[in-house]
């Protein structure tokens, strides 16, 4: 009897109140499923980018994944155990022979709360989807961060795993795209590494190269609990392939969503990722890795025989280059005070899945303080000086601007108070041939200082508050240079949907109920 044939059996994991053992098997493991448990076994196999063919290489991969998986998914991975030749000659937990196999030791989830799964019940949300973002945003923050990461986001090092990756399917490239399709490929990635060098050093410098997840898919998600995700099965085995921009994590789960007919979904995702990391510029090369990532899923596809993913995933790597679906446009959204931009910014964003960038969370980034500690300024003095706001509008543009040149929409959140600060973004617009909105948001004054009174007891980001409005207020200079088609005026006192219908009017956006 086979090794997997002996795991099969209920009685090698000590469960005789299991009926049988699901066997699930993957490139590089065997997962047995039992009703409560999970156990996986690595295959000793040689892939070229893992060496499992030693029983202690295989243990010492089951030791790291337990150990760095518990940063996602605490108490999911029990650790590992020993499998050992019994009495009777059969294979399993306990006793005290010979040491056959090991095999790590996980909780099993529910697979109906797994995102792929989820996803094909339309039941993800826009919501699950920001949940999964702010937890990425989060854990990025944390990990190791240093000389020993930041090498492997130099180009020659993406290189090599770019490389092994068109070596690895060169003689089976042909069976799932032609060759001049593969062509492409290959030269687009290849020239962009050459291209950008610059940019990957940026990103070096910013500190956003680190010890990240390297595998992240939806299938590797789950919500037991509805807004806190679970992230499981992190590469262990290479830490080449984890140690890597973050934007190579944030690239593989939009990517994924892609795949799955979601770019509506995906592009969500980037945008709540990038407010909550406060990197925008992770614009600039996410179409690159999500061209690296789906080609890497199309070679395991190859892999595993799996030729209708194979291709799908080999067009995506492709057609990442490509224009979104979506034509980028630049919406501006400005008002005094509590007139409700940041609610209609919001809402904007999510009908365009597009990044808010907006000036408070920039100019806390811009002081090295915590998005939602206040900054109790007297007005125009300190952060809210009149030399230091104009840094301020000048780093939203910029942000801004890498959003609109990888070709997607944008919304900025800001006062937008002269007509030289609604002009610079005007002109930003103009520079990329995007449309231009500037979406002015007005209430009563009563209404605004009600709004005050209410967020003076709620922590938020805005600083702005009672006793800076009046200021402020007068400040505000009309908006008389824009044409009626560029200037939306809002009431947002008046009921949310109202104001959705006009935008819609107004702003192309993806349809609702949009699957690709």
């Amino acid at each position: 009897m086979s090794l997997v044939d002996e795991l099969r059996r209920p009685a090698a994991w000590n469960a005789p109140e299991t009926a049988s053992v699901e066997l699930l098997e993957t490139h590089i493991s065997w997962v047995f499923l039992l009703e409560r448990d999970v156990f996986k076994v690595k295959k000793p196999v040689n892939l070229g980018f893992l060496d499992f063919r030693a029983l202690e290489d295989r243990k010492a991969a089951c030791d790291a994944e337990v150990t760095l998986n518990a940063r996602l998914a605490p108490d999911v991975y029990h650790g590992v155990v020993a499998l050992r030749r019994q009495a009777d000659g059969s294979v399993g937990l306990g006793g005290d022979r010979a040491i056959v196999e090991w095999a790590v030791h996980m909780a099993r989830l529910p697979d109906e709360r797994r995102a792929d799964f989820m996803l094909a019940a339309n039941q993800l949300t826009a919501a699950h989807v920001d949940a999964l973002a702010d937890r990425l945003a989060a854990f990025h923050a944390l990990v190791r961060c240093d000389g020993e990461t930041a090498r492997f986001g130099k180009p020659g090092a993406i290189a090599v795993n770019v490389q092994e990756n068109f070596q690895q399917t060169r003689d089976v490239m042909n069976r799932y795209v032609s060759a001049a399709e593969a062509a492409e490929i290959v030269r687009w990635q290849t020239r962009f590494l050459h291209d950008h060098e610059r940019l990957f050093a940026e990103r070096i410098a910013a500190g956003r190269v680190r010890d990240g997840h390297g595998d992240l898919r939806l299938e590797h998600a789950y919500f037991v609990e509805e807004r806190s995700p679970l992230l499981v099965d992190c590469i262990e085995f290479n830490e080449r392939f984890r140690f890597a921009d973050v934007c190579a994590d944030v690239a593989f789960l939009s990517m994924d969503l892609a795949s799955h007919g979601r770019v509506d979904l995906a592009e969500r995702f980037l945008a709540r990722y990038a407010q909550q990391a406060n990197d925008f510029d992770l614009y600039a090369l996410v179409d690159f890795y999500e061209s690296y990532r789906a080609f890497v899923r199309g070679k395991i596809a190859t892999m595993v025989g799996d030729a209708a993913g194979a291709r799908r995933h080999f067009l995506l790597a492709l057609a990442a280059d490509r224009r979104s679906l979506l034509a980028p446009v630049l919406v501006a959204v400005g008002g005094i005070i509590a007139s409700g931009k940041s609610t209609i910014a919001e809402h904007v964003a999510r009908e365009l899945s597009a990044p808010i960038v907006d000036a408070d969370r920039t100019r806390k980034a811009m002081l090295g303080v915590e998005a939602t500690k206040p900054i109790d300024e007297r007005a125009w003095k300190g952060a809210y000086d009149p030399d230091f706001t104009e840094k301020v509008y000048a780093e939203v543009l910029r942000r801004a601007e890498i959003v609109l040149a990888s070709g997607r929409p944008v919304v900025l959140d800001a006062s937008f108070r002269s007509p030289t600060m609604r002009a610079a973004a005007r002109a930003l617009a103009r520079r990329y041939g995007a449309p231009f909105r500037f979406v002015e948001c007005r209430a009563e004054v009563e209404v605004c200082r009600s709004r005050l009174v209410t967020r003076a007891r709620e922590r938020g980001v805005s600083d702005g508050r009672l006793e800076i409005f009046d200021a402020f207020r007068q400040r505000f200079e009309k908006v008389v240079e824009l044409s009626p088609i560029e200037h939306v005026v809002l009431d947002t006192s008046r009921p949310i949907e109202d104001s959705l219908r006009a935008l819609r009017a107004r702003i192309a956006t993806w349809p609702h109920g949009f699957v690709a």
